[in-house]
């Protein structure tokens, strides 16, 4: 098996994901949503009128595999920049290769070219001496220039599914034992590479030709104590600056919102195995304790500042255990979003109504000369029995911005509602649902 990956590499072998890069886009798994026939990439490579495209997407999808097959359906020479190191003189000795022969050019992680770089790109592009795809892992929209978004037919790709990237595992396989790997996997052994993938093929043929290695010609099976090997010290993708980063916290709010426990401990534990900072995590539920939650429960926020309070104490692997109880306590208390609503309510009339003037009577009367000025006529609530009078506070009607969302009897703001109720003999103003 010594000429297994014989190639061209400095080692003298290519690795099995670059072995089984498609030819065409017919070759694609996955994807279909961008490479299958009728889409915008098809109908613009059967055109033979590329222009400038961006493959967004996280790791290991295919965004490079799928620009050379481009570049091979086109009839074009493949030409690779390097974003960090590419100066002006290399663009334009490309465009003077490109007036000869055509191009494709592709520039992977684009997002790290200068602005300079692009115009000068984007100057070959415009003049159709040259195609042009650009991949990032990051929102093409976040962190790329105006003027390339603006230029370019942008394509977000998924990771793959489970089921694509069986047969991901499986291409690998048959190309492993058409190259003299008699490498055995059960489907559950499979299922187990492609799940653990995270979606990213890259990864799992990298998973497949690291078990292949080192067993020579003889035929041999995979074992779980082999796989359990391999993935011993593999992380689940958590990119804390990209997309994933932003995807994977807000499906953890949300199902905080939604209630829904199991899916909360999940999101929770891809961002504790992904290595996000506990802190950040804490503070989230910080936030959802009081926007979600809020007069529902108010002990939501309390455990919600006192798990940052603890992780700042006591930190990884502990820490994990606070969060879920934080994290826990948001998601199965009811929820009421009476106080986030009411904020955002009396800050845009504040911000789109001339200021309302304090009433006298609730004006500062702690210096001498406030009652000749009229700060007069304050009730004192606790005088009464009700410990509650019936004065102006605003000129804001009632329920003009706090509206309470008791939904049931054991919760604190419905408790305050009865309560209000009989003290003031009025129904307390209620958000009706929709």
């Amino acid at each position: 098996m010594s000429d297994l990956f014989a190639g061209s590499g400095p080692a003298g072998r290519m690795p099995l994901a670059a072995l089984l890069r498609p030819a065409s886009l017919d070759d694609v798994i996955g994807q279909g949503h961008v490479v299958g026939e009728g889409s915008i990439l098809r109908r613009r490579v059967k055109a033979g009128a590329l222009g400038s495209v961006i493959l967004y997407g996280p790791p290991g999808i295919g965004k490079t595999s799928i620009a050379r097959a481009v570049g091979a359906m086109l009839g074009k020479t493949f030409r690779p920049l390097n974003a960090t190191r590419a100066g002006v003189a290399e663009i334009r000795k490309l465009a003077d290769e490109a007036r000869v022969h055509p191009l494709l050019i592709f520039v992977d992680e684009v997002q790290r070219f200068s602005a300079t770089q692009t115009d000068d790109l984007l100057a070959i592009c415009e003049d159709g001496i040259a195609d042009f795809i650009g991949a990032t892992t990051g929102n093409p929209y976040h962190v790329l220039t105006p003027a390339l978004v603006s230029r370019s037919t942008i394509l977000k790709l998924e990771p793959l599914s489970i089921e694509d990237m069986e047969k991901v595992v499986r291409r690998g396989i048959e190309h492993l034992h058409a190259e003299g790997a008699a490498i055995a996997m059960t489907p559950e052994q499979v299922r187990m590479v492609a799940g653990r993938s995270g979606g990213d093929a890259r990864r799992a043929l990298t998973t497949l030709e690291s078990l292949a290695l080192g067993h020579g010609d003889k035929a041999f099976e995979v074992t779980d104590a082999m796989l359990e090997e391999a993935y011993a010290a593999a992380p689940v993708n958590h990119d804390r600056s990209g997309d994933a980063h932003y995807d994977v916290v807000s499906a953890f709010v949300k199902s905080m919102r939604g209630s829904d426990a199991d899916a909360t401990l999940y999101w929770l534990a891809r961002l504790v195995h992904g290595g996000e900072d506990p802190r950040y995590i804490a503070r989230r539920i910080m936030i959802h304790a009081s926007e979600d939650v809020g007069l529902a429960d108010n002990t939501a926020l309390q455990t919600a500042v006192a798990a940052l309070h603890a992780v700042e104490k006591i930190g990884y692997p502990e820490a994990q255990i606070v969060l879920a109880h934080a994290a826990l306590h948001v998601a199965r208390a009811p929820k009421s979003a009476s106080a986030s609503r009411g904020i955002s309510a009396a800050l845009q009339f504040v911000a789109g109504q001339p200021p309302a003037q304090v009433p006298l009577h609730l004006r500062d009367a702690h210096y001498k000369g406030a009652s000749q000025l009229g700060h007069v006529g304050y009730i004192w609530p606790h005088d009464d029995p009700r410990g509650w009078v019936d004065q102006v506070y605003s000129p804001m009607p009632k329920g003009s911005l706090y509206r309470s969302e008791a939904r049931e009897s054991g919760t604190f703001e419905r408790r305050a509602d009865e309560h209000w109720r009989r003290v003031t003999g009025a129904e307390q103003p209620r958000r009706e649902p929709g």
